[in-house]
C-alpha cells in the first residue's frame, strides 16, 4: 500500500469515528485520539473557537496530561504556532525546536515544551473558522507535504462533526431549558404557596444552568429561598410583574456565564415573578376569608356579652355601655395586630401593652402602671380570649383598686402567667359581678387554664394557662 492509498484509509478511518457520535465532548476526544494515531504523531491538542470571546479554547487532548488548574488553556487567534494557523487559515509546521519558536505560547498546565516538532492546522467549514488542531512529536521530525495534506483533509472532516456536534447540543440544550421551563410553570401552576413554587425555581435553575448556588431575593431584601454556594461569577436579573420590580434572581456559577443562559435565566425570572404574585393572590384571598371568619367570631363573641348584660337586673346602662365599648376595643386590638403581622400568632407583650394605653386613656386615668413583659407569641384566638380577660382584669385595677398597678407577663415552661396587681383595699367575698364571671368562663372554656384572686397588700389576680 502506497502512501495516498494508506493516507485515503487514514481519513475514512478518522472520518467514520468522528461522526460516529454527536456529542460534541466524545468527539473532541475521538479527535485527538485518531489524528494521533494517523500520523504517528506522540500528541494531539484540539481546540474549539469560541466566537464571542474571539479565543482558542482547549477541549481534547491525547497523548499528554492537562495540569489541575480549572481554566483550560485559551489563546487569541494569532496568538501561539496554532492560533497563528488560525489567522492566516493555513497550516503552520516547525520540524524542530518549536519551543523556540518566538510564536510560541506555553501553559502552566500544559506540557508542550516538551515536543521538539509541531504541525497546526486549522479547522474550517466552508472558510469558517471552528477551531484548530495540532499534532506534535517529542523528536524532530519534517512532515511531508502528503501529511500536511491529510491533516488538512481530516481537519475539513472534524469541522463537518464539530458542527453536527454543536447543532446536537443546541438541540439538547433547547430541549433542557423547555424542561425546565415546564418543570416551573408547573410547580408555579399547582403550588398555592410561594415558598413550594421558590423552592422548585430556585432548584431547577441551578440544574438548568449547572449553578453553583441560587437564590430569589424579595424586594424587601428578605431572601426568599438560598441554595447551594457562590461562585466565581454571579449574575442578578431582576423579577419584574406589570413594570414593578418585586425582587432578583440571583445565580451562582465557577465559570462565566453564556448569552443563553443568561437569556434561560431571563425566562426563569419572569416565571418566578408570576409565581410570587400568584402566591400572594392566594394569600389574599386565604387572608380575606381568616378576616372573615376571624370578624364573624369577634361580632359573636361582642353579641354573647351584651346577651349576658340583657340578662342581668339593676344593672346601670351606662356603665355596660362603658365596659361594651373596652371590651370591643380589646378584640379590635387583637384583630389589628394580627392584620399587621399577616399570620396566626400574636406577641403578648405588643398586645398587652397595646390594651393598656387604651384603657388607661379610655377611663382617663392618672394612675401609675407598672409591665415587665416577656415576649411570648399565642394563637390567635387564644389571644382574643386573652385580651378580653386582661381588660376586664385591668379596667377593674384601675376603677376599685389603689394607685400604683404592676401587670406582669412570663413564661413557664410550657404555660403562661399573667399577673396584675394593685395596692387597694383588695376583694372581698368570692368576687360577684359580670365582669368576673365573663373572665372566669373566658378562663375555663377558651384558654382551659386557672384564675387566682387574692388579697397580698391589696388585690392581686394570677392567671395561668398551657400554650
Amino acid at each position: 500500500m502506497n502512501e495516498s492509498e494508506r493516507h485515503l484509509q487514514l481519513l475514512t478511518e478518522t472520518t467514520k469515528a468522528v461522526n460516529s457520535s454527536l456529542d460534541l465532548e466524545e468527539v473532541m476526544a475521538l479527535i485527538a485520539r485518531k489524528v494521533a494515531e494517523a500520523l504517528e504523531a506522540d500528541a494531539c491538542f484540539v481546540y474549539l473557537y469560541d466566537e464571542d470571546g474571539d479565543a482558542l479554547i482547549l477541549r481534547a487532548t491525547f497523548g499528554a496530561q492537562l495540569g489541575e488548574e480549572e481554566r483550560k488553556p485559551r489563546m487569541r487567534i494569532g496568538e501561539g504556532l496554532t492560533g497563528s494557523s488560525a489567522a492566516i487559515r493555513q497550516p503552520v509546521m516547525i520540524p524542530e525546536g518549536a519551543n523556540l519558536d518566538p510564536r510560541f505560547k506555553a501553559f502552566k498546565n500544559l506540557p508542550e515544551g516538551e515536543y521538539e516538532s509541531i504541525l497546526a492546522v486549522p479547522i474550517l467549514a466552508r472558510e469558517k473558522l471552528e477551531g484548530a488542531l495540532n499534532v506534535r512529536t517529542r523528536h524532530p521530525r519534517e512532515f511531508s507535504q502528503g501529511e500536511i495534506d491529510l491533516l488538512v483533509a481530516i481537519a475539513g472532516q472534524v469541522a463537518q462533526s464539530i458542527q453536527h456536534a454543536r447543532l446536537y447540543e443546541e438541540a439538547r440544550r433547547r430541549v433542557r431549558e423547555l424542561e425546565a421551563l415546564a418543570k416551573i410553570s408547573e410547580a408555579v401552576s399547582e403550588s398555592l404557596y410561594v415558598e413550594e413554587s421558590l423552592e422548585a425555581i430556585v432548584k431547577t435553575t441551578m440544574q438548568a444552568v449547572a449553578a453553583t448556588g441560587a437564590a430569589i431575593v424579595l424586594e424587601d431584601g428578605r431572601v426568599a429561598w438560598p441554595e447551594g454556594r457562590s461562585g466565581a461569577y454571579a449574575v442578578r436579573i431582576p423579577l419584574r410583574w406589570r413594570r414593578r420590580q418585586v425582587g432578583e434572581l440571583v445565580c451562582d456559577k465557577d465559570t462565566p456565564f453564556s448569552d443563553e443562559e443568561e437569556a434561560l435565566l431571563g425566562s426563569i425570572a419572569h416565571h418566578a415573578a408570576v409565581a410570587i404574585e400568584h402566591g400572594r393572590a392566594v394569600m389574599r384571598g386565604v387572608l380575606a376569608q381568616e378576616i372573615h371568619h376571624r370578624v364573624k367570631n369577634n361580632l359573636q363573641t361582642v353579641a354573647s356579652l351584651l346577651r349576658l348584660h340583657a340578662r342581668a337586673e339593676n344593672v346601670d346602662a351606662q356603665q355596660v355601655l362603658a365596659d361594651s365599648v373596652n371590651r370591643i376595643l380589646a378584640i379590635a386590638a387583637v384583630h389589628e395586630v394580627l392584620t399587621k403581622r399577616q399570620d396566626d400568632d400574636v406577641e403578648l407583650a405588643e398586645l398587652i401593652e397595646h390594651l393598656r394605653v387604651t384603657i388607661v386613656q379610655g377611663l382617663g386615668s392618672s394612675k401609675k402602671v407598672n409591665t415587665r413583659l416577656e415576649q411570648i407569641s399565642l394563637a390567635g384566638n387564644q389571644a382574643t380570649a386573652l385580651a378580653l380577660v386582661f381588660t376586664e382584669l385591668l379596667q377593674n385595677a384601675i376603677e376599685h383598686g389603689g394607685d400604683n398597678i404592676a401587670i406582669e407577663l412570663s413564661r413557664s415552661d410550657d404555660a403562661v402567667e399573667l399577673t396584675i396587681a394593685d395596692d387597694g383595699p383588695g376583694i372581698s367575698g368570692e368576687g360577684k359581678g359580670i365582669g368576673l364571671e365573663i373572665v372566669r368562663a373566658l378562663v375555663r372554656d377558651e384558654l382551659h387554664g386557672q384564675l387566682e384572686l387574692r388579697n397580698e397588700r391589696g388585690l392581686r389576680a394570677e392567671l395561668s394557662f398551657p400554650l
